[in-house]
């Protein structure tokens, strides 16, 4: 059953417009509900000469919101590029991240039709004015809507003669490494606090034979250390910036897979797995992931495998941990833990 649309998607689906009569692109729909009701409105309008069977397509970063548009039978792409290529209208749920809105907005004015607008909601409290103005620099007209039930939608039209900056690179002298990233990839080409503890862990890892994974890999900054030291690595994401900034960063020396947490992976088939695990869904705060990924973990690991994590010290890992093996404490600081499990 496909969800009923939220707020966001009903304000969005009012501010529309002319229904165009060429490609029209739903991007960041995590249920379902935008495409399909995207979808159906575009086959409505057949027969007043609008778009026509076909004419939908729809891009989530996240596998998980792929596969549910998917389930509604609405045609998914699994990249931006391919989604915004000749559209000449796109519906986007508002990302969290000004680097990911920048990348769609370049995209869609270099690759989308001659006349392509935006039509770009969210609720207002994940909102900022930095948003109109990511927009504003590849559109000549930005404009927002009336809020409504808190939410808003804005507006970009006349595209601009913009140059694709992304993927964007960065050189780290000290890793003696060069970060690629697409803009919906968390951290871009920084290395963030928790990951930069974690680095300094990784000579704890011990060798084994067996095949070692970079869990939420993001731009594969461990999954590029690990290789250094193993030959079997495999990086995991569920993003699809992540899984392209990952292959771009690791050169093609790493197996990147997208993939929802360790679900691919055969049981006691892993040796080490290392994870600077996320703590979000969207905007939203929620452990809910990380702590599914760690019973799984018991899954994949051989006896003895080891489980190294960074975390917030707050979150409550630790315990769930300790279900699944013998865990101590490599390093803190002020806000995260380095912990390493052994697999019962």
């Amino acid at each position: 059953m496909v969800p009923e649309p939220d707020p966001v998607d009903r304000l969005l689906l009012d501010e529309l417009g002319e229904q165009p009569a060429g490609r029209i692109a739903v991007i960041g729909d995590d249920t379902g509900a935008l495409a399909v009701a995207v979808a159906e409105r575009a086959a409505g309008s057949v027969a007043e000469g609008g778009a026509g069977e076909g004419s939908v397509v729809a891009h989530s970063d996240s596998l998980v919101s792929e596969r549910a548009v998917a389930a509604t039978g609405v045609a998914v792409v699994p990249t931006l590029g391919e989604a915004l290529a000749g559209a000449e209208l796109v519906v986007l749920r508002l990302p969290n991240s000004l680097d990911a809105l920048d990348e769609i907005a370049r995209t869609a004015a270099v690759l989308g039709a001659d006349g392509v607008r935006i039509v770009a909601g969210g609720r207002v409290k994940h909102m900022t004015r930095s948003m109109n103005d990511v927009l504003a620099a590849s559109f000549e007209e930005v404009s927002a809507s009336l809020g409504r039930q808190k939410s808003r939608v804005l507006h970009a039209r006349t595209r601009r003669a913009v140059e694709q900056t992304w993927p964007r690179s960065r050189h780290h002298a000290s890793l003696d490494l060069t970060v690629h990233a697409h803009g919906a990839a968390f951290a871009g080409t920084r290395l963030d606090a928790g990951t930069a503890l974690l680095v300094r862990q990784l000579d704890q890892v011990t060798d084994t034979d067996r095949t070692v994974v970079d869990l939420g890999c993001g731009t594969g900054v461990l999954a590029s250390l690990l290789r250094r030291r193993f030959d079997d690595v495999v990086a995991v994401d569920v993003s699809a910036a992540a899984v392209a900034s990952a292959r771009l960063t690791t050169q093609g020396r790493v197996d990147v897979r997208r993939s929802v947490g360790l679900t691919e992976l055969p049981d006691a088939s892993v040796g080490a797995i290392v994870s600077n695990p996320p703590f979000h869904v969207g905007a939203a705060k929620d452990s809910t992931p990380t702590l599914e990924m760690i019973d799984d973990a018991a899954r994949v690991l051989v006896p003895g495998g080891q489980l190294v994590l960074v975390y917030n010290a707050h979150l409550p890992y630790l315990p769930r941990l300790r279900g699944v093996g013998e865990t101590e404490i490599l390093a803190r600081d002020r806000h995260y833990l380095v912990t390493r499990t052994l697999r019962a």
